[in-house]
């Protein structure tokens, strides 16, 4: 890793590259294949849920089951491979991964019902866990040392973002040739293309020791409980609302006892997973916040964008272009982000990201029933760029505080980092929905108050959907009874589009009260160290 001070203060003259410029490009190809592919199955998995369900004979509702099979093991597993990785050698961990992920896509293709589905799921969910390592591992290996907390963090994390939206871009396609099937392949494909370069392009690594005992497997377990038991809580909590069921409540205090558990267990240990003490300190809870703070700020893309187009009846192919032009912003952005991180740059990155997705959030905020994708690029785009600028310089924020620690503390770090990331973006894209809901039930008693209260543009909108309705039956009651049912289904339409442009509204607030904060933390820094008495002024008697 690289010394802080080297980030601080880089050389005047470019370092030499410690590989031949085709083996650095060969390294490169294989982290963005690894980070594609893990982050691929995740977006494939979220953006055609209905399409997989009608496949196994599901309905909508079960589907939640599959995310929660693959996102439960992402948030806690890297923490337990970390050490597993420093026992057992990293060319083997590579290798095993790759052929799990493998063995784990291809059980996926004889998938016949709900419950064989959640099983593969759940071996996908644990088999791409390590490759999220790998990708950064490969990015990071060839680049000399100034530039892998740049150029190697920003490109490794670039492509790891990146899967969501481009699984929306190919989407139908792969479901033209093959539905779920194919794209299962697809992701095989791009797995089996890296493995050759696996096994030709060993990583480097320290000497093994023996790290792994068997409190490790214990704790792990805790926080395995306790992270499963907040996914599966935080994706379920709008369908099946989240007062109205008691074992969502009985699942989010087991899983709070669960991590109770857990961390008293690293407390009382020499060699623990994670240094609880550390991640307790100011600094770090302070940079957990940021990153999960801004993690749900991210749900407006995830959740709001393509729910808002889908309750306009817009499909999986008439999105493309808009999450394709995303794709584009999003690799704009880890390219800039790679050319400018600093450490003092920081800062003002953050502050650009935040101004970035009020902006977009708040255009988000003037959609009608009339708007359609091409009416969000540009707010999505900003929303995008601003996403990549903003998670890479964070993360290297937070590797130089462990650096300065000791390396043995990047492993507590990075159990941060995932976790926020993971946890944050199935916790921002609950509350998210949960508002959507909330607000569309406020919006509709409105509209129906009015509706009720024989407001003239209810009455001219049900003649004109009675004269409408006059051409297929000539029934006056009939035509009645279907204007007033077409105008209770744009009722509901409308109300939907009000409460997304409440939540986007709230979204551009956020972001703009977190700028705010930023603002306020430099100003206070600086006055403090204004204020402060030089260390080598006299001290008054």
């Amino acid at each position: 890793m690289s010394n802080p001070d080297t980030l601080a203060h880089p050389a005047p003259q470019p370092a030499p590259l410690t590989h031949p410029p085709l083996r650095v490009a060969a390294f490169l190809f294989v982290a963005a294949l690894l980070a594609l592919s893990q982050s691929l199955g995740q977006g494939f998995l979220m953006a055609n849920s209905r399409a997989i369900a009608g496949e196994i004979g599901a309905s909508q509702t079960q589907s939640i089951w599959l995310m929660v099979a693959y996102m439960a093991p992402r948030a806690s597993l890297p923490i337990l491979l970390i050490k597993i990785r420093a026992q057992y050698g990293l060319r083997r961990f590579a290798v095993v991964g790759i052929i799990a992920y493998s063995i784990a896509t291809v059980l996926s293709l004889f998938v016949t019902d709900l419950h064989s589905a959640i099983a593969t799921e759940l071996i996908s969910g644990i088999a791409a866990a390590p490759l999220s390592s790998l990708a950064f591992l490969y990015m990071l290996e060839p680049l000399p040392q100034k530039y892998r907390l740049s150029v190697g963090l920003c490109g490794a994390l670039t492509f790891i973002m990146l899967g969501t939206p481009l699984a929306r871009v190919l989407s139908q396609p792969l479901l033209d040739l093959g539905g779920w099937e194919a794209m299962k392949l697809f992701d095989l494909g791009l797995i089996l293309v890296a493995l050759p370069f696996i096994l030709l392009l060993p990583l480097s690594h320290a000497p093994r020791q023996k790290v792994l005992h068997r409190q490790d497997f214990l704790a792990w377990g805790g926080i395995a409980l306790g992270f499963g038991g907040i996914t599966t809580v935080a994706l379920w909590g709008t369908t099946l609302w989240w007062a109205d069921t008691a074992w969502l409540g009985m699942v989010l205090a087991g899983a709070i006892c669960a991590l109770t558990f857990a961390a008293v267990l690293e407390l009382h240990r020499d060699t623990p997973l994670m240094d609880i003490r550390w991640i307790a300190t100011p600094r770090i809870l302070h940079l957990g916040a940021v990153l999960l703070l801004f993690r749900m700020l991210l749900a407006e893309q995830s959740a709001g964008a393509p729910g808002l187009l889908q309750t306009l009846g817009y499909g999986t192919a008439q999105m493309a272009p808009l999450f394709g032009w995303v794709v584009v912003a999003s690799l704009a952005g880890g390219l800039v982000c790679g050319l400018l991180i600093r450490p003092d740059r920081v800062p003002m990155i953050h502050a650009a990201a935040l101004l970035m997705i009020a902006a977009g959030a708040w255009m988000d905020s003037t959609a009608t029933a009339l708007t359609g994708p091409d009416q969000m690029r540009l707010s999505q785009g900003l929303i995008a760029f601003g996403g990549a600028i903003f998670m890479p310089s964070a993360m290297a924020l937070g590797l130089v505080a462990a650096l300065q620690k000791g390396p043995q503390y990047i492993l507590s770090f990075v159990m941060i980092f995932l976790s926020t990331q993971s946890l944050g973006g199935v916790i921002g894209s609950g509350l998210f929905r949960t508002g959507v809901a909330l607000r569309t039930a406020h919006h509709a008693a409105i509209l129906r108050d009015e509706l009720m209260a024989g407001s003239p543009a209810v009455t001219s909108a049900l003649s004109g959907l009675a004269r409408q309705a006059a051409s297929l039956t000539a029934d006056p009651a009939g035509q009645s009874a279907q204007a007033a049912s077409q105008l209770a289904s744009q009722l509901q339409v409308q109300a939907q589009v009000l409460a997304y442009n409440d939540l986007f509204r709230l979204t551009a607030l956020l972001a703009l009260g977190a700028c705010a904060a930023l603002a306020l933390h430099l100003s206070w820094g600086r006055l403090t160290a204004a204020l402060a008495p030089s260390p080598s002024a006299p001290r008054s008697a």
